[in-house]
């Protein structure tokens, strides 16, 4: 197993001269993805819009790997650019339902969409860095129409088993941000009941900017119109009828102009490529490093704020003084993490090495002493 992930390696010509640390923020991108990309644009530099009909048949293919790769239907997936997005084209059908539950450690992007249109959003608090699930459970929580939470929290990596979600929300619809976890753990989301799901690209799935998709079920795609149309949302768009228009009963009705082709062939090479390793395997493969990595820096005594066990994801959260001179530290040596108000989020994706760990590691310790000059 060791000598395939080496050979992984080799698809992420960015590693080179660097210890890239820092997927939580934005995944390096594997050859084929760029290659895919380089392809297309091939295309429309040498022809305009002559392929049309071939881009738009292959953006459809891709939305059925995409459903594919989440346990859905391809009539459930709209691709979106990014995360915020998707929230808000869930929050377009949710928001008359009532007050939203939600939680401390939150992305903005998962509350800030409610709170904007006017929904009462209550917050679970956080116990020593973890949300239990029994604090969503219905008549332990305050009443609310939906829980809205993230997979894997961005703050400090706590991961929620969203199977346990799905069998305590009762009447509640369960909309999940995976930005954090989709591309690293595998998600499915019929069989966790997740109603609704938005995600970005360029984390964890390496698609880059722009190549995110938003997940609703058939079942409210059935019950509620959406708020926004454009020619596209039409069941028969090259009528060009500007009068009358039967919009389309899936989710790409949201998808209201000329499609961004190259984030959609982004996200499905991506999504190939991802598939083809086995999700499994990557998620073995990422928990793995990052229990080397809390290993390592529980040796080195620093403290770790990020919980483990089943709560464990690919982030690390370590607390450090004066996070901005320590980011610049490690920036001065070629590693790559993300600066937080306690310390440092340091992420361990499936293309990282016991070596780079060590790497990042030791530069901390030569932090630490530095500060005690």
């Amino acid at each position: 197993m060791a000598l395939m992930w080496d050979e992984v390696r080799e698809d992420f010509p960015g590693l080179e001269g660097k210890v890239y640390l820092n997927a939580a923020a934005t995944s390096l991108i594997a050859r084929p993805v760029r290659e895919t990309v380089t392809a297309f644009y091939r295309e429309l530099e040498e022809g305009g819009d002559r392929l049309w009909g071939t881009w738009m048949r292959r953006r459809e293919e891709v939305r059925g790997k995409v459903a594919r790769f989440i346990g859905a239907g391809p009539d459930e997936i709209a691709f979106v650019a990014n995360t915020s997005t998707g929230m808000n084209l869930i929050v377009d059908l949710l928001e008359g339902d009532g007050a939203v539950l939600s939680d401390e450690l939150e992305f903005p992007a998962v509350t800030l969409p409610w709170i904007h249109r006017g929904v009462l959003v209550r917050f679970v608090p956080a116990v020593e860095g973890v949300l239990r699930v029994e604090s969503f459970r219905e008549g332990e929580a305050p009443r609310t129409a939906t829980i809205s939470i993230s997979h894997v929290q961005f703050s400090n990596g706590c991961r929620q088993d969203l199977d346990a979600f799905g069998r305590i929300k009762g009447s509640r619809h369960l909309v999940v941000s995976g930005s954090q976890s989709v591309g690293a753990f595998p998600v499915d989301v019929r069989q966790s009941g997740v109603d609704a799901l938005a995600t970005a690209g360029h984390k964890w799935l390496g698609a880059g900017f722009g190549a995110g998709f938003c997940y609703i079920s058939r079942e409210l795609l059935k019950e509620r119109p959406p708020r926004a149309v454009g020619w596209l949302s039409g069941v028969d768009p090259y009528a060009f009828d500007n009068r009358h228009a039967e919009t389309l009963p899936t989710n790409a009705r949201t998808e209201v102009g000329c499609p961004s082709f190259g984030t959609i062939a982004a996200l499905g090479a991506a999504v190939d490529y991802l598939a083809g390793l086995g999700t499994d395997a990557i998620a073995e493969r990422i928990l793995s490093l990052n229990m080397y990595l809390t290993f390592r820096l529980g040796r080195e005594a620093f403290e770790v704020l990020s919980p483990g066990d089943e709560h464990r994801s690919g982030e690390t959260l370590v607390r450090l003084p004066d996070p901005p001179r320590a980011l610049a530290f490690l920036r001065e040596r070629h590693i790559h993490v993300t600066e937080k108000p306690e310390g440092l989020r340091i992420s361990t994706h499936f293309y990282n090495t016991e070596a780079e760990i060590d790497a990042c590691v030791d530069a901390l310790v030569e932090y630490r002493e530095l500060l005690l000059l």
